[in-house]
């Protein structure tokens, strides 16, 4: 397993990570006996970055990662936690709750749930509109010098706050979502970051299994949260499935899945740069660990750049509402 630093101020992990959100939540049923099978495939070849969120099916993915790492050597294993989303009874999501008293109360819950004695890289899921970032980051930092956390990382946010959290306390990495069709970050966000040595975890690279070549129009019925997504509404669809058959060309010059094309091209953008795979069962994370093996010319690089070009992708990332209160998508583009 290849290995990058996620930041200066971060912990070496594998040169992919897990995201395991999708073993509990949003993508509809999934397999428990096949998601525990599929972390343990990832930590034995070599996996040590997995992510996770306290609101992922209300805990029950942090209690699947515990029941995953039972037996396993915690200490080879990072796990990174999101905190602060709100949801009630039904799932529906209610805001945010990033106070310093909340920020201690979500991790003493995660600690619990995962069986943990500390969580690796905390984070607040989005930015607390109610809460100044300093008093949310500090709040983290408190708990780093108590020992019950080691990095403080940030997800979703832009230049400004990235700067004012890394004022607090030094932040490991942003995670935000990144992807051939998915460059926002690239303008503001990514250069801030590589200016304070703040690595990015890319979540989304597959652009929820848009561009993974599995994707197809008569998948556009599955109830799950894709449903939502302006990227996978019809017109929307259809235009954004004609850029994953450019993709697929390219990739079968290369000699590689469309996923794997997918995934190198994120990990190509910098070594400061960690994918995020949401595999849910093995044979995909065996796809997605392949992607490794690609390695992209710059020929590759450049077909793949007039292909899909910033801000090709039809439709937004996020449904209207979500972007709103999205501080990553303040005064900047959606692509």
């Amino acid at each position: 397993m290849i290995h990058r630093k996620l930041g200066a101020a971060g912990p070496e992990v594998s040169a992919i990570g897990l995201g395991c959100m999708g073993m509990s939540d949003l993508y509809g049923p999934a397999d428990r006996v096949e998601s525990i099978a599929t972390i343990h495939a990832a930590l034995d070849a070599g996996i040590t970055l997995l992510d996770t969120g306290d609101f992922y099916g209300m805990g029950h993915n942090e209690l699947l990662i515990r029941e995953a790492l039972s037996g396993r050597d915690r200490g080879g294993v990072v796990i990174s936690v999101k905190f602060g989303a709100l949801r009630d009874p039904a799932g529906n999501w209610s805001g945010y709750d990033s106070r310093p008293a909340a920020v201690k109360n979500f991790l003493a819950y995660s600690l619990r749930r995962l069986g943990v004695e500390h969580i690796d890289i905390c984070r607040p899921s989005r930015l607390d509109p109610n809460v100044p970032v300093e008093d949310t980051i500090g709040a983290i930092a408190d708990m780093v010098k108590a020992g019950y956390v080691r990095y403080a990382g940030l997800s979703e946010v832009g230049p400004e706050t990235i700067r004012r959290a890394h004022a607090v306390h030094p932040i490991s990495d942003l995670q935000i979502e990144y992807s051939l069709i998915s460059r926002g970050i690239e303008s503001e966000i990514l250069p801030v970051c590589r200016e304070l040595g703040i690595g990015i975890s890319a979540y989304g690279v597959l652009s929820r299994g848009l561009i993974s070549g599995h994707w197809s129009t008569a998948r556009a019925g599955e109830r799950d949260f894709r449903g939502n997504s302006p990227r996978f509404q019809g017109a929307n669809l259809e235009a954004n499935l004609a850029l994953v058959e450019k993709l697929r060309g390219i990739a079968e010059k290369i000699g590689a899945s469309v996923a794997q094309v997918a995934i190198a091209w994120v990990a190509a953008q910098g070594a400061d740069i960690v994918p995020l795979v949401g595999a849910r069962r093995r044979d995909r994370l065996a796809e997605a660990l392949g992607a490794l093996d690609v390695r992209l010319t710059p020929n590759d690089l450049a077909a793949l750049a007039q292909a899909l070009p910033a801000g090709a992708a039809a439709g937004d990332r996020y449904p209207t509402a979500q972007l709103a209160h999205m501080d990553s998508e303040k005064g900047r583009s959606r692509a």
